[in-house]
């Protein structure tokens, strides 16, 4: 192993550019990304824009470079490049009132300096470019009361005036990962291309994960977006699509389907339909499915176009000539771009690694996109649209890792319903049978997600340059595995996906390159909850390390941001206990003997911090060896730089302490 690894330097390690985004050109000439690097002082990372040769052969070429940042790349198509950023506008008479923070919207000539074209108070979540005719539209919060971008400002100056943070909520959550909701509300608001008045086409809810960014019809003359409803709880809350006039703001069509959830509307290449993601709301009994599906405006009829397709689809893209579109999905631990033709073949583009960013030429004949592995960070890459299970070109873009500290396997086993299981395996240079590997055992979180691609924040290449193997398995619940595997796990959340970890790692101890008596367990959010429910079940690890992770299932429920959700997975813990009692870590913890390392952040509104700092005191009353890493300024994510250096200190130092018996060492900066 090179001694200048940067996976044996934490610091090195989190200061590698990482690669966020991309956006091409309307004629296919540009492609520029969004890539993320430390901040001068070192503590927080800063976007920068970067173009890259679509051809492969020019080095990168860097274009911004401001203090703020910039992000969320976009052409228009004149070939100008729009962005998001918080820096400063030079001339303060631009500036409106109110107008005092957040993102503003700024617009990069092929030539020239950048300027200032949109902004709103409380500063604008996302945006989109006409592709023909360069209108924007954005997403800034309104108020009742507050019709209006000044309004809303002065609105936002006289509570910060009066101190006032106070919020009244009549429906709907309240929170959202680590944000309070409101008082705003998300509207998408349309700048015309002539830059005439800005148009409300309508509020969003409140309630969306993520602010919803618009999407233009090929005209340019309507807007489609996503909106939150609020309904009964648990089973009635959903989202819809929003189809409105770009010009008036006027609501044109409303797709709302209860029991269902919308995502990333996208209109089709001649305006009649629209396509975007639903998922069927989960209930007691069944899991939830997700699809792609097509509606056509002028009747309003859906219709599937994946119909048999097993996995669950994610990131979508539509051809700019035809019906042609491409997507992404989980599959046996790789996430591999398809493409779906008109008459509805469906055709995988890679046969290995995740992708994500997708772009496509303006002829439809070529694909590019950000492209990473277990085994490699996010790199941009150019694909043939229809070429199947090809191996993408690399195109020059910065960052760069060097050689890696071991290798990349594979692990099986069957599940005791016969199942067939897998995960991967990263093994440290130098383990052989003479020389048994220490084995780290992670479990991802979801629980419906997949260890398929790089990861910055659950890395295991740290881990193997300190020695350890890591076992990343994907067990029930688990996402490109087909409907089966979610049914199979489902209402039972430590049950199964229990059982078909430990199948894993049984697997993987019996190789003789691991060294089956020094193991260690760990997992974030699900991940932690499994971590949880794994030490009230087995004494067979030295350590086990929970971030994040549901402590008492019960309390849990009721102060999460989504307890509908959770509700409608478990049940209303009075009228049907029975799940609460069968997957509950808490009224178990007199079983735990194993030594704990306990990680929460402060502001986690998903999994609130009570659940991490009610483990670690009852850990403490039964004498438990246990640690607790507390974070009072992070959430659900460590996500600073030197945060992050202190997690993978303390988690290293935690496991060298109890899994190979070395003396015990404060971590750097504590």
């Amino acid at each position: 192993m090179s001694e200048t690894s940067v996976f044996q330097d934490l610091s090195a390690f989190v200061a590698v550019p990482r690669v966020a985004s991309l956006a091409l050109s309307a004629d296919g000439t540009r492609l520029v990304a969004a890539v993320q690097t430390l901040s001068g002082d070192g503590t927080r990372f800063v976007s920068g824009l970067w173009e890259l040769d679509p051809a492969g052969e020019r080095e990168a070429r860097r274009l911004t470079r401001s203090v703020k940042g910039e992000s969320a790349p976009a052409f228009g198509p004149d070939g100008t490049l729009f962005f998001l950023s918080g820096r400063a506008e030079n001339d303060p008479g631009v500036t409106q009132d109110g107008a005092d923070e957040g993102a503003t919207l700024w617009a990069l000539p092929e030539r020239g300096e950048a300027a200032l074209v949109a902004q709103h108070p409380g500063g604008i979540d996302g945006f989109t470019v006409a592709r023909g005719t360069g209108a924007l539209a954005y997403t800034g919060g309104l108020a009742d009361g507050a019709a209006d971008a000044e309004a809303y400002g002065k609105l936002r100056r006289a509570r910060k005036e009066a101190k006032v943070t106070a919020i009244l909520y009549e429906a709907g959550p309240t929170r959202m990962w680590d944000h309070d909701l409101g008082p705003e509300e998300p509207h998408t608001l349309v700048r015309p291309a002539d830059g005439g008045p800005v148009v409300d086409a309508g509020g969003q809810g409140v309630g969306l994960e993520h602010a919803a960014e618009a999407a233009f019809s090929p005209d340019g003359d309507r807007v489609a977006y996503v909106r939150f409803t609020a309904g009964r709880v648990p089973a009635e809350n959903r989202t819809s699509v929003v189809v409105a006039d770009a010009a008036t703001g006027a609501e044109l069509r409303l797709v709302d389907r209860l029991g269902h959830l919308y995502e990333s509307a996208a209109f089709t290449a001649d305006g009649t339909a629209l396509v975007c993601g639903r998922m069927r709301y989960p209930t007691y009994e069944t899991s939830g499915d997700l699809t792609l599906v097509r509606i056509d405006l002028a009747g309003g009829q859906e219709s599937d176009l994946l119909p048999g397709f097993d996995n669950w689809p994610g990131e979508t893209l539509l051809s700019p000539v035809d019906d042609t579109l491409w997507f992404t999905a989980d599959e046996q631990g790789h996430a591999p771009v398809f493409r779906r033709d008109p008459d509805g073949t469906v055709t995988r583009l890679t046969a290995s690694g995740a992708h994500s960013a997708l772009q496509v030429a303006p002829d439809g004949r070529t694909l590019y996109a950000l492209r990473h592995a277990v085994d490699s960070p996010p790199r941009p890459v150019r694909l043939d649209a229809a070429a199947p299970d090809q191996e993408p070109a690399p195109l020059p873009a910065p960052g760069g890792i060097g050689a890696l500290p071991g290798t990349l396997t594979e692990v099986r086993a069957e599940g005791d319903d016969g199942f067939p299981l897998r995960g991967w395996l990263v093994l440290p240079e130098g383990a052989r049978a003479e020389q048994p590997a220490p084995l780290l055992v992670t479990v991802h979180g979801g629980p419906q997600g997949s260890w398929n691609g790089w990861t910055w924040r659950w890395n295991p290449w740290p881990f193997a340059a300190r020695g350890y193997a890591v076992l990343l398995p994907d067990p029930a619940l688990s996402t490109g595995y087909g409907q089966r595997n979610h049914e199979r796990g489902w209402g039972q959340w430590g049950g199964r996906p229990y059982d078909d970890v430990m199948a894993l790692t049984d697997a993987t101890e019996a190789r003789p390159d691991i060294d089956a008596e020094r193991t260690a367990l760990a997992g974030g959010s699900y991940g932690g909850y499994l971590a949880n429910r794994t030490a009230t079940r087995t004494d067979r690890f030295r350590a086990i390390v929970s971030h994040a992770g549901v402590w008492d299932l019960r309390t849990f429920q009721g102060d999460t941001d989504a307890p509908w959700y959770f509700q409608t997975i478990f049940g209303d813990p009075l009228a049907r206990p029975e799940r609460y009692e069968a997957d509950n870590p808490y009224p178990d913890a007199e079983a735990i003997r194993t030594p704990m390392l306990v990680i929460h952040g402060a502001r986690d509104y998903r999994v609130p911090v009570a659940q991490g700092a009610a483990l670690f005191q009852d850990l403490q009353r039964r004498q438990v060896p246990a640690t607790y890493l507390y974070f009072p300024d992070e959430n659900h994510w460590i996500l600073t730089p030197n945060h992050a250096r202190v997690w993978y200190g303390t988690f290293l130092n935690f496991l060298d302490h109890h899994v190979r018996g070395e003396r015990w060492q404060r971590p750097e900066l504590l």
